[in-house]
């Protein structure tokens, strides 16, 4: 009620609202309307109740500032701890156009499906009963089932039994990185990479060795010579349609690659973030080649199905299958049952084949306009790789370009993008953006590099 906020707003503090039946027979309003007015109000910390007195104006109390000065001492450095917060997890503000967020618009999402799913979940004993720490089982066969439907005859097929179900793939990753890697051990990771996963490796103790890697992946022979000068026992990688480059590695990369790290003793920890993001080729999982157990296998529903249903999954064979399942139950015990129930809902109904193929054609449609609109207004920006598959653009613009100049130049002119440097593990090769095609408002990408346009002229 406006009239009972302006009268708040004139009142002294303390003063006492009139009653309940006052005010509706002044206003003309209804009990239930001005009941929920009042705690509208008490929400907002305009009022207060003082139960058997009435409602009151809320006393304005003087606080003194606190001293946090002593945590500086009891947490001491935060160096290499990945304390800050990622450009892309930020919110946009209403109007803003946002090409930074990593996550794909919602009406790219199977929102039918998933709301049906999550309405019939509840309605099971996965609403009220643990799942199991390993995961549901007939969620574990459809991840191992996925995966073995595209391994080659003469290669024994993943089974449930080596599936486990994680709660997103950024914990899964942490995991891995704690109980294969190890604290102050070496890691070898593509240059850029996942952001997700430096931070991740920092906050695991774990030592980064950065590969440069292009837009058909990482040079094999540098892999080795990391494996090899540094001792390190694990690749990190993304062989198909990479964050943040698009990169898709070719299947004799992926051979090489993984022979290497055969050789070397090693694992190659796959990350298959955007299996259900392809646009113009197929999937080529690494892991479908491997039955040795040489490849760790990391696969996420969060960004095909929704991002309120995180649930993934980590595919490993032989010992380190335990290990990583150790970590898991001392981290989060288990996934919520009712989570998983509802995202093996989703991708088992018919309907979720023919959603696969309507994005595929939307994400074609919105990276070739976003493609264009660069190319048309930004032309000292290169593109090195139109993507076959993910979401996003990796954009390399001129040397001498003032990289935080220029996001902040962009985001005054209402254009949130994401600065590259958060994809080296090292010093960055160059002055990098990252730009989502699947984001929200599409039809307002031509304006969106008109205006990066602007901001790119202002900041060199």
């Amino acid at each position: 009620m406006a009239a009972l906020r302006e009268w708040i707003a004139q009142a002294p503090p303390g003063a006492r609202l009139p009653s309940n039946r006052a005010l509706c027979a002044e206003h003309g309003a209804s009990p239930v309307t001005v009941a929920k007015a009042v705690r509208t109000l008490v929400a907002l910390g305009l009022a207060e109740t003082r139960p058997g007195v009435g409602t009151f104006v809320r006393l304005v109390r003087t606080s003194r500032p606190a001293d946090h000065s002593w945590q500086t001492a009891a947490l001491g450095s935060s160096h290499g701890r990945g304390t800050h917060v990622s450009r892309t997890q930020r919110a946009p503000g209403p109007e803003a156009i946002a090409l930074h967020s990593g996550y794909p618009d919602r009406e790219l999402l199977p929102e039918r499906l998933v709301r049906a799913a999550l309405a019939r979940a509840a309605r099971t004993d996965a609403a009220l009963r643990r799942a199991p720490v390993e995961g549901l089982p007939e969620l574990r066969a459809w991840f191992a089932t996925e995966l073995a439907s595209r391994t080659p005859s003469g290669v024994t097929p993943a089974n449930d039994r080596d599936v486990l179900i994680l709660p997103g793939s950024q914990s899964g990753l942490s995991s891995i990185f704690r109980a294969v890697v190890g604290h102050g051990r070496p890691l070898v990771v593509e240059s850029p990479t996942y952001w997700g996963a430096i931070l991740a490796a920092a906050q695991a103790g774990v030592e980064l060795v950065p590969v440069p890697s292009g837009p058909r992946g990482p040079d094999p022979d540098d892999v080795a010579r990391a494996l090899e000068q540094t001792g390190a026992r694990a690749f990190y990688a993304q062989p198909t349609y990479a964050n943040p480059t698009g990169a898709q590695w070719s299947a004799q990369r992926g051979h090489d690659v993984l022979d290497v790290v055969r050789r070397h003793g090693a694992f190659l920890v796959e990350d298959d973030w955007a299996h259900d993001l392809a646009i113009d080729s197929e999937p080529r999982p690494v892991a479908a080649h491997d039955d040795d157990g040489h490849v760790i296998y990391l696969r996420s529903l969060t960004k095909s199905v929704s991002p309120s249903l995180r649930v993934a999954a980590v595919v490993a064979r032989g010992p380190v299958r335990d290990r990583i399942l150790a970590d898991r139950a001392a981290t989060s015990m288990y996934v919520s049952g009712l989570l998983q129930a509802a995202a093996l809902d989703v991708v088992s109904q018919p309907a979720w084949r023919s959603h696969l193929r309507d994005v595929r054609r939307r994400l074609r449609a919105r990276r070739d306009l976003l493609a264009e609109s660069l190319r048309e207004h930004v032309p000292d920006a290169v593109l090195d790789r139109v993507p076959a598959g993910g979401l996003n653009l990796w954009v390399r613009l001129p040397d001498g370009t003032d990289l935080d100049r220029l996001v902040r130049e962009c985001e005054e002119r209402g254009v949130l993008v994401a600065p590259g440097t958060e994809w080296f593990p090292a010093e960055a090769a160059g002055p990098y953006v990252r730009l989502s095609y699947a984001g929200p408002a599409p039809d307002r990408f031509d304006e969106a590099a008109r205006l990066i346009a602007e901001s790119l002229h202002a900041a060199r």
